[in-house]
């Protein structure tokens, strides 16, 4: 009995260092020197500072305020509305919406009345913030599905060439910009397809973003 709980606490001792301790600093000090970008988060910087990642979703809001304080939800999360000067992600499943530290989904069944809720919800926000710059108006048939329900992560940083191409008239009439030029924006920050066949090509909110400003400035 006693030699069976020698080796099991050797054992134990063993496989930690290995795959807690010498496992995870080989592959971090491998990843650092072959993918440095990559294993640092993708993070983009603007004149030294940092400005967020290109895999994480960021929210392009303004804080609302009552009485000249800010106003929060039943659960403490911020109260927000979406800046009409920038490409807006789709929707967030977080608490604030894309929240890094507490990715999530709503993991609600397709039939469920939550679910047809969040989605109604969702599509007149949409339809709230882009409607009125929409040729010949926005209607629910016109909106793509990632303008209407979350990502699994819900900090999702991309969203559909369908949902940008709609947005672009709203920042077109905004910022005073020929569509044509914020079409080309968006163009320039869509990648592919992965490995050329997997998922759908995908427009980079933040890029987009960061690029507008380079043209406009901030507000």
């Amino acid at each position: 009995m006693k030699r069976d709980l020698v080796t099991a606490g050797i054992g134990i001792i063993v496989l930690t260092l290995l795959c807690g301790v010498v496992y995870p600093l080989l592959i971090t000090g491998v990843s650092q020197v072959a993918f440095p970008g990559n294993a640092d988060g993708q993070q983009i910087f603007v004149h030294g500072k940092l400005v967020g990642s290109k895999i994480i979703g960021q929210n392009f809001a303004d804080q609302t305020y009552r009485h000249g304080k800010p106003v929060l939800t039943s659960a403490g999360a911020p109260v927000t509305v979406p800046d009409p000067r920038y490409f807006q992600t789709r929707p967030s499943g977080t608490a604030p919406s894309d929240n890094a530290a507490a990715t999530a989904f709503a993991n609600y069944g397709p039939n469920s009345t939550i679910t047809l809720k969040a989605l109604q919800s969702n599509i007149a926000a949409y339809i709230a913030l882009n409607g009125r710059y929409y040729p010949g108006g926005l209607t629910a048939a016109k909106i793509p599905v990632d303008a209407a329900d979350t990502s699994a992560s819900g900090i999702d940083p991309q969203i559909s060439v369908a949902n940008a191409d709609i947005q672009a008239y709203r920042i077109a009439a905004v910022r005073r910009l020929p569509l044509a030029t914020v079409h080309r924006l968006i163009s320039d920050y869509t990648s592919g397809r992965g490995l050329g066949f997997s998922g759908e090509p995908g427009v980079d909110v933040l890029e987009c973003n960061l690029a507008l400003d380079r043209l406009t400035g901030r507000r």
